[in-house]
């Protein structure tokens, strides 16, 4: 991706990745309520204003790379095969991104992206938006399972219980690696783990949403 942006666009990149990283380890070290954005600026080496013109809010410091991946699960119904069920699109999509150990969905080692996710457990109003991305994500299936379907109550019951399925698997993972295990011994049994969590969901969705 770095080859095909122009010099401009690279330098962007870089100066909005530096202040990511400083802002996640300042945070890390005093606490989400201790440092102000001025103090990243300051770290960063760039202007207060320069900060707010990457991140718009102090939690978007934390959550601006990751918000996209709340909508994982409406994206993979959304561009589901002809004939693929809702239940059917979600797991494909998770046992893909468990083949590949996708850091979104806790299967990595990475002292920093660790880190991200301290910084948010330890912050009441940092966990308080990952809840609230969290209902958009589900919200943004229901409403297209709405869509298909016409029958809103059923959407947003398949919705949660597909949102909740993934989000259980995701946090075994942190829980996991956060107790000690590494990413490898995580990832030996996760494919196995999650096809279970979502033969039980499609116990009840089999033939709920299928593409025609």
């Amino acid at each position: 991706m770095a080859e095909a942006m122009g010099l401009r666009e690279r330098k962007k990149l870089q100066t909005e990745m530096r202040i990511y990283r400083v802002a996640v380890d300042l945070f890390a070290e005093r606490g989400f309520d201790e440092v102000s954005v001025q103090q990243i600026a300051d770290a960063a080496e760039v202007s207060k204003m320069t900060v707010f013109n990457y991140f718009g809010t102090k939690e978007e410091l934390v959550f601006k790379p990751m918000v996209e991946h709340f909508s994982d699960a409406a994206r993979a119904v959304r561009e589901r095969m002809p004939g693929e069920s809702a239940v059917g699109a979600v797991r494909r999509q998770f046992l893909a991104m468990v083949e590949r150990r996708d850091p979104s969905i806790g299967l990595h080692g990475d002292p920093f992206a660790r880190r991200i996710r301290a910084v948010i457990m330890a912050t009441p109003v940092l966990r308080e938006r990952a809840y609230v991305e969290s209902e958009k994500g589900a919200r943004e299936l229901a409403d297209l399972l709405t869509e298909e379907t016409g029958d809103p109550t059923l959407a947003l019951i398949a919705a949660a219980t597909l949102a909740t399925a993934r989000s259980a698997l995701v946090e075994e993972h942190h829980r996991r690696i956060d107790a000690g295990e590494s990413v490898g011994e995580v990832a030996a049994d996760a494919v196995e783990r999650a096809r279970r969590a979502f033969d039980l969901v499609e116990k009840g969705l089999k033939d709920y949403a299928v593409r025609a």
